[in-house]
Formats: structure tokens, sequence, C-alpha cells
């Protein structure tokens, strides 16, 4: 039996949105409802649900791990060219971080096997916050590329522990949702810190960008080894079920109930087995190219957007079009987490949204263009970097929990730690490569920055037609 959430199909599953998908399921087992804070799986485990202490700690340290990470993203490109590294060497910041995100991502897999997610979440959050205080020492670009690459680690570590963990907590027919608000509390501290960070850069200088960031990451360890703390003493090792129905009378109800669960409260296990984590080279690309390859072009996209549109835009159009940018793909994200759950059905979003995102990249392209403002000055600039921020932002947000969600439900719950890590790989090397690109196009062939968003918004676009031959389709697998 699972521990991970389960769809139930369509056929048997209330679409409702004044019905609660958990109690539904629930029903159609012909179970009572779970305790508040809890919801019973289908296979008759109990998910702690969105209302518990556990997922409500995760979206915490989500939320001060993530306002640690992501202003760096756009400071520390800044932080490089203020040492006179130029475009390339701005670029190559963010690469790197990513770089070794994605190396780490590849092995938290088998760091999953021997400790508890949690622990994990709380190891990232400190080797996220803490090396920042380094970035102050030199602007030297070997020396900030070395501190991103230490960042880069715990921002593997967090990104697969805490997706994971978001699956492993929801409950039947709440997987969307969850998703959405786990991308609430990841994307929020970009809305409010990554402009708030940019402009505090201008007006008191780099230091207390740095310092602040530093608390917000060490903020996140005891929050994060909190959740799900003391229900797994073993370090994850799967335990006996005891018999017997999950509510079958008097008792306690939920994770910590006598045979709640078959499997440890990891996210990596294959449920009910004493396994290792499946690897990522199992799963089926059949099903996931589509998913992945509209994901790609998209996300490297966003990686130079974040990077370079502080150097590319005028100083008060930058931070107006980042909290645009980062706003939109909060809302994004949860509202495509909300629809999947109510409405049913994964994938309707990913290609129109890919197109959202093209046509945006391709606004960004033109922002500043002009022989008057070649760096994205002027007022008109700055309201086409706001409009175009927008769309982006709402597009991209909306892909990243569709595309998600579809690649769970196309997979099966048993592959959630799979799955989550290589979400997470795509992404986070695509944002990476992103940046990368722009700036060495930017810096090799002596072009502006918007000419270089250019490049990305056909890239971008030339996926579409090759997604369009997958025939890609919306799954209710799970």
């Amino acid at each position: 039996m699972s521990t991970f959430p389960t769809r139930r199909p369509h056929p048997t599953r209330s679409t409702s949105p004044d019905q609660p998908s958990a109690a539904a399921a629930v029903a159609l087992e012909g179970r009572s409802e779970p305790a508040s804070g809890t919801a019973a799986t289908p296979g008759g485990v109990a998910a702690p649900g969105l209302a518990s202490r556990d997922f409500l700690l995760l979206l915490a340290a989500t939320f001060a791990v993530f306002g640690s990470a992501t202003p760096m993203l756009s400071v520390v490109p800044l932080w490089a060219e203020h040492g006179g590294s130029g475009h390339g060497g701005a670029g190559a910041t963010t690469a790197v971080h990513m770089a070794t995100t994605v190396a780490t991502q590849i092995a938290t897999g088998r760091i999953l096997r021997r400790i508890p997610a949690s622990w994990v979440l709380g190891g990232g959050a400190l080797l996220i916050g803490l090396p920042c205080l380094g970035y102050a020492l030199t602007a030297a670009l070997p020396w900030t590329v070395a501190v991103s690459a230490l960042r880069g680690t715990g921002f593997g570590l967090v990104t697969v522990a805490g997706s994971a963990l978001a699956a492993r907590l929801a409950g039947p027919g709440q997987r969307g949702r969850a998703l959405g608000w786990y991308g609430v509390a990841v994307g929020l501290p970009a809305a409010v810190l990554v402009p708030a960070a940019v402009w505090a850069v201008a007006e008191v200088g780099f230091v207390p960008v740095f310092s602040v960031s530093a608390a917000l990451g060490m903020l996140g360890v005891p929050l994060g080894a909190a959740v799900l703390a003391g229900r797994d003493p073993s370090r994850g090792r799967p335990r006996t079920r005891t018999s017997g129905p999950v509510a079958s009378g008097p008792g306690p109800v939920g994770p910590d109930a006598p045979g709640a669960r078959t499997a440890p409260v990891r996210t990596d296990s294959a449920p009910g087995t004493s396994g290792g984590p499946v690897p990522v080279r199992g799963l089926p690309v059949r099903l996931l190219a589509a998913p992945v390859l509209l994901l790609l072009a998209p996300v490297c996209a966003l990686g130079s957007l974040m990077s370079f549109l502080p150097l590319a835009l005028a100083p008060q159009a930058a931070p107006v079009a980042l909290l645009t940018l980062s706003a939109a793909l909060t809302v994004g994200r949860w509202a495509a987490g909300e629809w999947s759950d109510r409405r049913g059905g994964t994938g309707r979003f990913m290609a129109p949204c890919a197109a959202l995102c093209a046509l945006a990249t391709a606004a960004f392209a033109l922002v500043g263009g002009g022989p008057a403002a070649p760096e994205g000055g002027g007022a008109a600039g700055t309201v086409a970097a706001v409009a175009a921020a927008l769309v982006f932002g709402l597009g991209m947000g909306a892909l990243q929990n569709d595309t998600l969600v579809a690649m769970f439900h196309r997979t099966g719950p048993e592959r959630h730690a799979a799955i989550s890590a290589a979400w997470n790989m795509t992404f986070d090397s695509a944002y990476g490569a992103g940046a990368l690109l722009t700036g060495a196009v930017a810096q090799t062939f002596s072009l502006s920055l918007p000419a270089a968003f250019g490049v990305l918004a056909v890239l971008t676009a030339a996926v579409l037609p090759v997604a369009a031959a997958l025939r890609l389709r919306p799954s209710h697998q799970g």
C-alpha cells in the first residue's frame, strides 16, 4: 500500500468544487471520514492533509528557504557585474549554482534512503543560508562562483525533499492543491523579496541583502527539521503494519495510528516495499517526453529573465517587472493546482502556457530595443516590461504546476520521489542553461540583453510543434 496520495478515476471521483475530494475518496472506500488534519488514502494509509501541522511547517520552511535562495539568483549576477565579470560571468554564477543543484538532486534519492526527508530539508536550508555571508568577502568571479556552487548543493536537497514531502503529506484528491500551495510558498518570497532585494542593493548596498538572505535560510533549518518530527525515529526504515483497518474503533487516526501506514515517512521508497528509491533512469520516457519538452525552453527563458532583468531594464523598471513576474508565477501555479483538483485532469494547460511564455519572452526582446532606449529605459519600456512579466509569470506558473502533476499522474504513486527528482533536475538544468546562454550570447556576439532574450523566444516557440507531434493529451492516470 502506498504512503502517497492517489487519485480516484474520474467516473468515481467527485468533480464538484463544493465537495472535498478527500471526503469523496474515503466514502468510496467505505470508511469513516478521518480525523481533522488527516486524510486517509484509498489504500488504507493516512496522509496528514493540507490543514495538518506538518504541511503548515513545510510551507513555512519552504517560504524561509526560498526567501533566501530566490532573491540571490537576481542579486548575485549584479554582484558579479559589480566585480567586473561582465554578462558572461554574471550568467556563469547562476549556471554553476544550478549545475551543483542538479548534481545534488541526482544523489538525493540515495540520501533519502538513509536520512528522513525533513532532515534533508533542514540541512539544505543550512547550506543555502549560511554561505550567503561569504559573498561579502569579495566580488571576484572565482570566489563568487564557488559560494554559488555550495549554495546550489543545498538548493538541490531542498527542491527534491520539499516537493516530495508536499506530495507525501497530501490526501487523496488534494495533490494538485498541495503542489499549488507549495508553489505559493515557493513563489511568494520571490514576489516580495526579489524586487525588494534588487531595490535594496541600489539603496543600501549588497552586504545587508546578503545578511538578510543568510538569516532567512537559517530560519528554515529548524522549521524544515520539524516536519514529521518524532513520527519516524527509525530514520525511515519500514515498519510492519498492525493488522486491522485504519479507523476500526476508538483510537488515534493519522500517521501515528496503529496500522496507519506500511511504509516510512520518507518519500523515496516504493510503497509497501523495503527497497530503495525508484531510479530516475527507469522512468517511462514516452509518457514524460511532452511535459519535459514543454517545460525546458520556458524555464530557460525564466532563468535568463530572473538573472538579467535587473541589468537589462532601467533601475526604476526592474523592481516593478520582477515584482509582477514573481507574483504572477505564484498566482499561476496556485490557480493551476486548484483547477486540476476541482475540474479533473492534468496537462490541459501545458501547451497554451508554453505559447504564452514564448510570446512574453518575445515582448521582453522588444523592451528597450529602440535606439532611444537600448537598455530598457523610458516609460514605454517600463509598461511593456510589466505587461510581459504578467503574461510570462501566469503562463510559467501554471506550466510548472501542470507539468509536475501530469508527471505524477502518468507514472503512479510509487514513483513520486523519482518524478520529483526528474522534474526538479529538468527545471534547474534549464534555469541555469538559460542564464548561461543569455550571458554567453550577449558577451560573445556583442548583443544587447533584449536581443539575447529574442533567441530564447524563438527556442521556446520551436518546442510547440514538436510537443504537438508527441500527441500531448491530458492524463488521468494515478
